[in-house]
């Protein structure tokens, strides 16, 4: 109220001092200068109505650029330690004690927490591959007719005409059977040496993708002479350079063979990758656990956290004896983004029994001023005691209490939570339902997997997806968030925006700021245009009150010279 005051009384005193300037040079007889009188009482008139609003422009401003700033750190606070998560850092690693003879990496089909495997690679898988003698240039004639390629997926007939009669267009005429519906698989190359050009043919790896190239009855002996089979054709020139064959993986003494050199489903969670054969040597697999890394990721993440918590307490700190309240003092949307914050340390991040299911119970304590500290020393002991819970806290996981089900749905694709399926029938038809009596709802054929079956939108749980490979009468299926699911939800809920009805309360505020923000700036031009309307009254005004004066003065001029004539002539 003083500061109010204060501002009207000057206006006052300005605008007394205009007018006292007009009567001094009025009475002086002298001109006035109008433009910078209209200045000065226009700025007097609307000084006090300039200066709140831009008091509330620089108010709305700043609120704007702290909500931005709050809106951005809860954003990255989420997508960082899910960006973390993605590229595996914090979560356990096969490992293979010779990568000369096949590596290993995490598929995400399950967990691979008690990997243990002894393996023996004895072959590798390897395509078939024909190479032809060699002719002199890309362009020699090789022959007219027909040649009978024969694969798994079938025969068809390759066919030599003039048009293409030339090592390239036999290529090409090969290469474009693979543009159809139903490719062959096999592929043709020219390879140059120094004995010329000669055609290279290359099935699919695996015994079973073994090809022939015979001749039919209208295909000429030069064209004879790109055939092959086994027995071997009369008249042909290709020699297979490379046997078909399958891979050959030996695990607790037995043999499996596989049709390439990437083997998924020989070790659960895992994928194999086959570098060199080495029968009578022994490949040990194992676990390499995120020790390291999920400590620093817990100490990053309570940095970035007292960072944020920082941001938050500054713009809406309340004021004091010697500064001003925060620009987001008092909001409600602030209020949440505090309340859902400091619920973090103490939200279940993993339904894993046995271990740690909380930041807290891993040693993120929350100090007495909002922010989070470490206690590495029961960081270190939960890490070595429960290794798999506190990695299961940083990723999300999807169990099953039963081996006949298998979660195939996405990651993050269902809500965290614990759900009971009973009645699973493998069929046909696969069949079961979702959820606890009075809420069941029965399961739907999964869209592409025969042996899948998928939640219904209107379920407990929509989004989850499983695979069924036996019957079960009941059991539970383990859907956690983890630490990244939980600031996600966090982030969602704040930043939700469905429309003006269904907003979250940051989206809410920023509507709001937003909207007054629209209003200031349409008050500003309501009071630039009444600035400008004064302005040009005043203007009119003193313009007509100077002709006025100068009439009055070229009057007064006059008769002064006819006074003082009549005075000279008396």
């Amino acid at each position: 109220m003083t500061t109010t005051s204060t501002t009207t009384t000057s206006s006052q005193s300005a605008i007394a001092a205009a007018g006292s300037s007009i009567l001094t040079q009025l009475g002086a007889g002298s001109g006035i200068d109008t433009t910078s009188l209209v200045t000065n009482l226009v700025t007097a008139s609307f000084s006090d109505r300039e200066t709140a609003l831009q008091t509330k422009q620089t108010t709305n401003t700043a609120q704007i650029s702290a909500l931005g700033t709050l809106t951005s750190g809860i954003s990255s606070f989420s997508t960082a330690l899910k960006t973390l998560v993605a590229g595996g850092t914090l979560k356990s690693q096969p490992s293979s004690s010779n990568s000369a003879i096949l590596t290993v990496t995490a598929n995400g089909s399950a967990s691979i927490a008690n990997l243990s495997a002894n393996l023996e690679v004895r072959q590798l898988s390897q395509a078939q591959t024909l190479v032809s003698a060699p002719l002199l240039t890309t362009s020699t004639p090789v022959g007219l007719g027909s040649l009978k390629l024969t694969t798994p997926a079938g025969s068809v007939d390759v066919t030599i005409t003039s048009a293409n009669n030339s090592l390239d267009g036999l290529a090409k005429a090969i290469n474009d059977l693979n543009t159809g519906s139903n490719p062959t698989g096999v592929t043709a190359s020219i390879v140059s040496d120094s004995s010329g050009k000669r055609l290279v043919l290359k099935g699919a790896s695996g015994s079973a993708n073994a090809f022939s190239l015979t001749p039919n009855a209208d295909a000429d002996a030069d064209l004879t002479r790109f055939a092959f089979d086994d027995p071997a054709v009369a008249g042909s020139t290709m020699t297979r350079a490379q046997q078909a064959q399958d891979a050959i993986v030996r695990m607790d003494g037995v043999d499996s063979t596989y049709a390439t050199n990437q083997v998924t489903d020989l070790v659960p969670g895992a994928t194999l990758n086959l570098v060199s054969a080495q029968p009578g040597t022994t490949v040990t697999l194992g676990v390499t656990r995120p020790t390291d890394a999920i400590t620093q990721a817990v100490n990053d993440f309570v940095s970035a956290y007292n960072e944020l918590n920082t941001e938050i307490a500054t713009a809406s700190a309340a004021a004091t004896d010697s500064s001003d309240a925060g620009v987001l003092h008092g909001t409600s949307a602030v209020r949440e983004l505090q309340r859902q914050l400091r619920t973090i340390t103490s939200t279940t991040l993993t339904t894993l029994p046995g271990g740690p299911q909380t930041l807290a119970e891993i040693g993120v304590s929350t100090k007495q001023d909002g922010t989070l500290a470490v206690d590495s020393d029961k960081l270190a002991k939960a890490l070595a005691t429960y290794p798999d819970s506190v990695e299961a806290m940083f990723n999300p996981g999807q169990r099953s209490s039963d081996p006949n089900l298998q979660v195939i749905s996405a990651a993050g694709a269902t809500k965290a939570g614990i759900y009971t399926v009973s009645n699973i029938v493998l069929g046909p038809p696969v069949g079961g339902t979702l959820g606890t009596a009075p809420n069941q709802t029965p399961f739907l054929p999964h869209p592409t997997d025969p042996a899948g079956l998928v939640a219904m939108t209107n379920s407990v749980a929509p989004g989850l997806a499983i695979h069924v490979s036996g019957d079960v009468s009941s059991a539970t299926i383990s859907i956690d968030a983890g630490l990244t699911g939980v600031l996600q939800a966090i982030s969602d809920d704040l930043l939700r925006n469905n429309g003006p009805n269904d907003q979250g309360a940051l989206t809410a505020l920023s509507t709001t700021l937003t909207a007054q923000s629209k209003s200031l700036t349409s008050d500003r031009d309501k009071l630039t245009t009444q600035e400008k309307t004064y302005s040009d009254q005043l203007t009119k005004q003193f313009t007509a009150m100077q002709n006025a004066v100068s009439s009055y003065k070229s009057v007064q001029s006059f008769m002064t010279q006819q006074i003082a004539q009549w005075s000279k002539t008396s």
